[in-house]
């Protein structure tokens, strides 16, 4: 499967935006899509073991993309105001980066076959895919993304 990631406008809790994925931090990014309120702690659930793996491998990044549908970008003060207020550590604001758009056109263009759960992909700047997963954390899923970035960031 020849996917790679498309070009998506984003905003981070804290207001700055993002043109994905060329304006990612690092050489490579955990992308961590979210489609509903609840998947909230799918997205928790990863960040111990993430947390270690950023701390291993400086050039590599992780940043939540809650995905939200276009209809609601009028009220995109109102949510993205809620959440960046729930969010007490001003990191997670920095990470978490809300994209608006046609959810079912975005999912098409990611092959991402559902939304009742979410999807996580690494990235490079220029949208490359180099591993993809779905789901809540498991040490087998888990264990895939360690290879691949001790195999790219060596």
């Amino acid at each position: 499967m020849n996917v790679t990631f498309p070009p998506l406008q984003a905003r981070n809790l804290n207001g700055r935006t993002f043109n994905l994925p060329t304006d990612l931090g690092g050489r490579y990014a955990v992308l961590l899509i979210a489609f509903q309120r609840w998947h909230q702690d799918l997205v928790d659930g990863w960040f111990p073991f993430l947390d270690q793996l950023l701390a291993l491998y400086p050039e590599l990044r992780a940043y939540e993309l809650p995905m939200i549908g276009g209809a609601y970008s009028l009220a995109r003060p109102f949510i993205d105001g809620g959440m960046a207020a729930s969010i007490g550590d001003p990191a997670v604001r920095e990470r978490t980066l809300t994209i608006y758009t046609d959810v079912r056109r975005a999912m098409a263009a990611l092959a991402i076959r559902s939304n009742e759960t979410i999807t996580l992909l690494l990235v490079d700047r220029s949208g490359t895919i180099f591993w993809r997963e779905e789901g809540a954390f498991q040490a087998e899923r888990a264990a895939g993304l360690e290879r691949t970035c001790a195999a790219l960031l060596v």
